[in-house]
């Protein structure tokens, strides 16, 4: 597990820039965190480091955006599903089961059942000084195991 600790929005901004360019297609990254820990933040950062342009937003309403980058991005919030029926209905087992780029699951310990094999887990914490974020990175499953050795280097 890799700890980063960000004291301002600008720091967290500048965290996710650092994530998008170590990137790869075919990773799934699942966001955990409370209302308000930068879990949004982090993930409009991150797409604009991987050169979506135009506004990122969080899909709250629409369970998933799609965004165009150097690479595709499938960018869900589950915050507001109910059961893990749902998630078969917005094509969900289509994206992460072979993602074509990369896929943000925002929330997704609310269904831990239906996410793949092998993903990156970011825990988001606020902490005691209201911008500041403690961001946990873990590899779960085999398959990026070695991501996370490298990425350890760059918190």
């Amino acid at each position: 597990m890799t700890e980063c600790i960000t004291d301002s929005p600008a720091a967290t901004a500048a965290l996710a820039a650092r994530l998008g360019s170590k990137i790869k297609a075919g990773m799934v990254l699942c966001l955990e965190g409370d209302l308000g820990a930068g879990k949004t933040l982090l993930v409009q950062n991150l797409a604009r480091a991987l050169g979506v342009e135009g506004e990122v937003t969080s899909p709250t309403f629409n369970i998933m955006n799609l965004y165009q980058g150097r690479m595709p991005i499938a960018h869900f919030d589950l915050y507001r599903l109910e059961s893990e029926t749902e998630l078969d209905e917005i094509g969900f087992y289509e994206y992460i089961d072979a993602p074509d780029g990369l896929v943000v699951i925002e929330w997704a310990d609310k269904f831990p059942e239906a996410l793949p094999e092998s993903y990156i887990r970011i825990q988001m914490e606020r902490m005691e000084q209201d911008d500041s974020r403690r961001i946990l990175f873990s590899a779960q499953g085999n398959a990026f195991q070695n991501w996370i050795k490298e990425w350890e280097q760059s918190c």
